[in-house]
């Protein structure tokens, strides 16, 4: 095979007496796992070897290889994020490199898509591409197609993995088997079986928190009383012998608990339960409680206030109004008197230690309620107070936008993370090595905790993509914040109650009470003021 690379230096070759143009070879290497990097002679070394007998086969035809090391152990292929290879790639674009071997074309990348942008750097820089073990010469379109076939069928062979991983996990859960990943309260893992079983002492803890949510009926006053009587959470041993779980509860994993579909002899999956191999540790009737209760808190917290009590429109400051004692938030709760309902809100703080553990406590609803509408309404006509919401919506919306955008970088740089994961666990065998008679475990469950997490990520990065191009064209004006509020009262009259939380919530970032100062400070929105001036209200 005769490859020739496009930009080159004249020198000597080394060993000759001769002088023509060198053809300097920078030979990569790369190895998924680091299974057996720590031995005297593995499979980076082999590949190596493999390039350098190449090269020095070609060494009338000017080549030489170059002493520096180009090896990443321990990375897959699927993705560009190695240091090895980002160190080659700068070389090239130095002119450092004339020519990069590889014992296989998988071994620079498994991804086409990568793959046509390293080739496309390689030719803005006259570098040349050569693998040893399969012929074709990049300089010709015949050595490109042979290519690009060979990099669909590895990324193919990469993605198929994945595919068979998402079946396996999907026809276990629908047979109602354990696949893997952390132990939960009320069960250990029966190795042999590969099976849960039931921890009878833990059980009838799970089945006393089942019980102490069904009475306090909040997620949060449950955790502090579990907290209170120093119950733990569940504990294990892992394979390596590192102690796993453990730690406070929190309205989080305590969450999980109490909607984890194992308690009720079921399996969860994406959405549908099967019937599981493991026992139940409580009967379908309190499991069908609890998740009545939580239905309807999913993703905004506990209340302390009766299901019947939680609609939207019963509260118009609900999840808006703050305690400034405890910077924490005001729930809506009644009382009633023979026939007659008193509605008010109460300081988390106090509700769950006690009133004596907040100064503010609480405020009747309908006069904290009137007393923010009537202020919204008087913003309208003040332009002082128009300034100052002019200034505060400002520096809401710079502050939010630089909060979304280091957002964004987080969840891109995760992303990238757990791609990576994902395909050096996809690639990495199962057999047993050369010094062990045990398999790798099985990664599925963890993939596919990846692969969600993937998927919340991707729906959190859609969801940043539409609101960082509305908040860097938002305008925000004295104008408009006066026109928006110049009948405010009026149009918030005529609105029917589910439409008037809606609109205080969209308006409104929170409104803060302190009762023993007497004061109640109101911020807006960065978007509230131009929501309010587009949609809700007639512009005038």
């Amino acid at each position: 095979m005769n490859v020739t690379a496009s930009s080159k230096k004249p020198g000597a070759i080394p060993g000759s007496g001769t002088t023509q143009k060198l053809i300097r070879c920078a030979i990569y290497t790369r190895k998924s796992t680091d299974e057996g990097l720590n031995m005297e002679f593995n499979s980076l070394d082999a590949q190596r070897e493999a390039a350098e007998a190449f090269i020095l086969s070609q060494r009338q035809e000017g080549w030489a290889a170059l002493p520096e090391f180009y090896d990443d152990g321990g990375f897959s292929g699927g993705t560009m994020e190695r240091p090895a290879l980002r160190r080659l790639l700068a070389d090239v674009e130095a002119r450092k490199v004339d020519a990069i071997v590889v014992y296989k074309v998988d071994r620079l990348s498994r991804s086409l898509m990568d793959f046509s942008r390293i080739m496309e750097t390689l030719d803005r820089y006259g570098c040349s591409f050569v693998s040893v073990t399969q012929q074709f010469n990049t300089t010709h379109s015949m050595g490109r197609l042979t290519l690009n076939i060979l990099l669909s069928f590895a990324q193919f062979e990469r993605e198929i993995i994945s595919e068979r991983t998402r079946d396996k996990m999907r026809a276990a859960r629908q047979k109602g088997k354990w696949v893997g990943g952390g132990l939960i309260l009320g069960y250990d893992l029966d190795y042999e079986r590969k099976r849960l079983v039931v921890n009878e002492d833990e059980a009838e803890r799970v089945r006393a928190i089942f019980g102490l949510f069904l009475e306090l009926r909040s997620v949060m006053a449950t955790v502090q009383e579990l907290n209170r009587r120093g119950w733990p959470r569940k504990t294990w041993t892992g394979k390596t012998g590192r102690l796993c779980g453990g730690g406070p509860w929190t309205k989080t994993n305590l969450h999980g608990l109490l909607a984890n579909a194992h308690y009720a002899g079921k399996v969860d999956y994406q959405g549908a339960i099967f019937a599981g191999e493991q026992g139940a540790i409580v009967s379908a009737e309190v499991w069908a409680d609890v998740q009545g209760l939580l239905a309807p808190r999913t993703g905004k917290g506990s209340a302390i206030f009766s299901p019947a009590e939680s609609s939207r429109s019963s509260a118009l400051l609900r999840g808006i109004l703050k305690c400034g004692s405890c910077d924490c938030t005001m729930q809506p709760t009644y009382t009633s008197k023979g026939n007659t309902r008193y509605r008010y809100y109460v300081c988390q703080n106090a509700a769950k230690r006690g009133r004596a553990c907040c100064p503010t406590r609480s405020i009747p609803a309908g006069q904290i309620e009137g007393f923010v509408v009537e202020r919204i309404a008087v913003i309208g006509a003040d332009r002082k107070l128009i300034a100052e919401v002019e200034t505060q919506a400002r520096k809401q919306r710079d502050e939010r936008l630089v909060s979304l955008v280091a957002e964004k970088a987080q969840l891109e740089k995760a992303l990238r993370q757990h791609a990576r994961t994902i395909a050096a666990l996809s690639e990495s065998p199962r057999k047993p090595g050369p010094h062990t008679r045990t398999p790798a475990p099985d990664p599925t469950e963890q993939i596919a905790g990846l692969e969600s997490q993937i998927r919340a990520a991707e729906s959190r990065l859609a969801e940043i993509a539409t609101q960082i191009p509305a908040l860097q064209s938002l305008h925000i004006s004295r104008e408009g914040i006066a026109r928006a509020l110049a009948n405010f009262r009026e149009a918030f009259e005529s609105l029917p109650p589910g439409d008037r939380q809606r609109l205080l919530s969209l308006l409104l970032e929170t409104v803060v009470y302190d009762g023993p100062k007497g004061t109640v400070a109101i911020s807006f929105r960065p978007t509230g003021i131009q929501t309010l001036n587009n949609s809700i209200l007639p512009q005038s």
